[in-house]
């Protein structure tokens, strides 16, 4: 019986888990909790100011690079080449893998049916664990055999591309993008931006009905008909950032394409 046990142990296929990191203190150590029963963490880091370096070297199984910022593509493919294991879990630092979802994922590397599967992530937005929307079980392409996929080089909404087959987990991860509003904005404008540059290589136009009408639209479909309103105020927060989030990406394509 122990002899079985041990040969299952060699066979069976490992897990390592990359994320990037900048000034993550105050999060991404729920994070680090969540995946610590992995065989790896790859944790590669642009340069934290604060006490995130030192969070993550309290963890025996986690390894920490530096790498100044690439854009995100070719940071997590930068991750992903630091990885021992062929099985990756791509996280964000503000992101925990629930117990189910743990027990899902030893379930399935016993016998990988796919290259790839897709992780569902639920936001936690406003201390509220969001139910309804978009933002509830969104599957996410996370979980993959690096010798059939990697990430794009994008520098804003990099992807995952894998060959073969992907799969779906039933159960998810918590994302907690925002510690607050200010933090919200902090990323809300750094996003944005980089949308608009990306948009004005492209030639990409926006007028100015486009900016005007895209606010009422996305918070009519966001909190109406994608039924944020069953979360509470926090639906209709997220409801009307996101609306905003949208006018304010076509508005600076806009007011670029004055000065162009």
């Amino acid at each position: 019986m122990i002899s079985l046990k041990i040969n299952l142990s060699k066979l069976m296929n490992k897990i390592s888990v990359v994320i990037i990191t900048y000034n993550e203190e105050s999060r991404i150590q729920k994070t680090l909790e969540s995946v610590k029963w992995c065989d790896e963490i790859i944790v590669v880091d642009s340069g934290s100011t604060d006490k995130t370096i030192g969070i993550c070297k309290e963890f025996n199984n986690c390894k920490v690079y530096h790498q100044s910022f690439l854009g995100f593509g070719l940071q997590k493919r930068f991750a992903i080449e630091k990885a021992s294991h062929d099985w990756i879990l791509s996280l964000d630092a503000d992101e925990i893998v629930t117990e189910p979802l743990k027990k899902e994922m030893i379930s399935t590397l016993q016998n990988p049916l796919a290259n790839g599967y897709n992780v569902p992530i639920t936001m936690l937005f406003m201390g509220k664990i969001f139910k309804y929307g978009n933002e509830h079980k969104m599957p996410h392409l996370r979980f993959f055999n690096k010798n059939k996929g990697n990430f794009n080089n994008n520098n804003v909404h990099e992807a995952l591309q894998v060959e073969g087959e992907i799969l779906t987990f039933k159960n998810e991860v918590l994302h907690q993008s925002y510690k607050n509003t200010f933090h919200y904005f902090e990323k809300f404008n750094t996003y944005t931006e980089i949308y608009k540059n990306e948009a004005l290589k492209k030639r990409k136009k926006a007028g100015m009905l486009k900016c005007l009408f895209r606010f009422n639209l996305e918070f009519i479909k966001l909190y109406f008909f994608r039924f944020n309103f069953l979360n509470g105020y926090p639906g209709f927060v997220w409801s009307v950032y996101s609306a905003f989030y949208v006018f304010v990406k076509f508005n600076k394509m806009y007011e670029a394409n004055l000065t162009h």
